[in-house]
């Protein structure tokens, strides 16, 4: 984990070993490669990757929601294509919805791509896209050229080296540095009418429904780095002395980890009960979704914040996994919609459907 961070390269050679136990494809038809897991399947599995490599995990994460875009709206065609490679990892996935003028509010997008017989020319930017310069493949929603709103959008599998596709530099972040980001420009880049995916007025509702999963994902993998960090903290407490008696034995500790502990599996349970409102698809799964989202990524990034502070002066220090889980775990409270937006989510589902969604 430490060496993919500290040197901002891709784990290859691991993505390799999950596509061989079929994390590759997680949702995906086993008639394509993938595994057919549900979505509560997918949250147990994200937790643990997480705990192990927090950054590799949450790309693992975006990769699936590509070949599960890919497996659930796109034709046969494209299916026998690229989900048999995309479930082993011979082919990676980017999703692009954010622009550089446009995160949050989504609908509102520019990169545009106008009809020319059996292709599309396409033109625009998209932002921070993971696994940029490395991906096989981009799940692109796009703006029909003149159509406004939502019903403009429509989406596009685009493949790497086309002419007109550009790769912007190496973004330097925070956390999230085991793949990297850039900035993506078409430039008259001509794609198959045939690489279309859904609906040419469906794009908006396939972005909506894939960052659901998304969102989940990205609270499990807030879940794997917390319990971790709780477990280093709890082992370090045992072990460290001050004013001669172990740190455990001091009751701030003891009550301060009675505190996360609660905190993690609050968190768990909201996950899991988001995983089961999506695996049913329930009128209020995007909701639910949301709250795992706020809740999990806001609480775990504090579990993290607090066993940091436990190893004192050794937490910072990059020797330790600790930073490196919170700097991972900041990036969920941005990425996927921000946790603000959540918020706004949820009170327009409470303030429409109060009795059922909370009763």
């Amino acid at each position: 984990m430490a060496e993919f961070d500290e040197k901002e390269k891709m784990p290859k050679e691991a993505l390799k070993l999950a596509g061989e136990v079929g994390f590759g494809a997680i949702y995906c038809n086993e008639k394509y490669g993938g595994t057919s897991l549900s979505r509560f399947d997918a949250a147990l599995i994200f937790e643990q990757l997480a705990a192990g490599d927090t950054s590799t995990a949450a790309y693992i994460s975006i990769h699936n929601m590509v070949a599960w875009m890919i497996d659930t709206y796109g034709t046969e065609e494209l299916r026998k294509k690229y989900i048999p490679q995309m479930a082993v990892f011979n082919c990676l996935g980017s999703y692009c919805l954010t622009e550089p003028d446009s995160g949050s509010d989504a609908a509102a997008l520019k990169t545009k791509a106008k009809r020319d017989g059996d292709h599309f020319i396409v033109n625009g930017s998209k932002a921070f896209i993971s696994g940029s310069g490395e991906s096989g493949v981009y799940l692109v929603m796009l703006r029909h050229e003149g159509k406004p709103g939502p019903k403009g959008i429509f989406c596009l599998l685009i493949e790497d080296g086309i002419e007109g596709f550009h790769l912007g530099k190496k973004e330097k972040k925070l956390g999230w540095n085991s793949h990297p980001a850039r900035i993506i420009t078409f430039e008259d880049c001509r794609v198959p009418v045939s690489n279309m995916i859904g609906g040419e007025t469906e794009g908006f509702n396939i972005a909506m429904n894939g960052i659901n999963g998304g969102r989940l994902n990205i609270a499990s993998c807030s879940l794997g780095a917390a319990q971790q960090s709780l477990d280093l903290a709890i082992e370090h407490l045992k072990i460290r002395k001050q004013f001669g008696k172990p740190l455990s034995e001091f009751q701030w500790n003891q009550f301060k980890l009675a505190e996360m502990a609660t905190q993690l599996v609050t968190s768990r349970l909201i996950v899991r009960e988001a995983a089961r409102h999506l695996t049913d698809n329930s009128e209020h799964k995007a909701s639910m979704c949301a709250m795992a989202k706020l809740y999990a990524t806001d609480t775990c990034f504090d579990i993290v914040n607090q066993a940091l502070q436990m190893f004192g002066g050794y937490g910072i220090l990059k020797d330790y996994p600790l930073q490196q889980y919170l700097r991972d775990c900041r990036v969920h409270q941005i990425i996927e919609g921000t946790n603000e937006i959540m918020r706004m989510l949820i009170a327009r589902d409470v303030l429409t459907n109060q009795n059922t969604i909370t009763g």
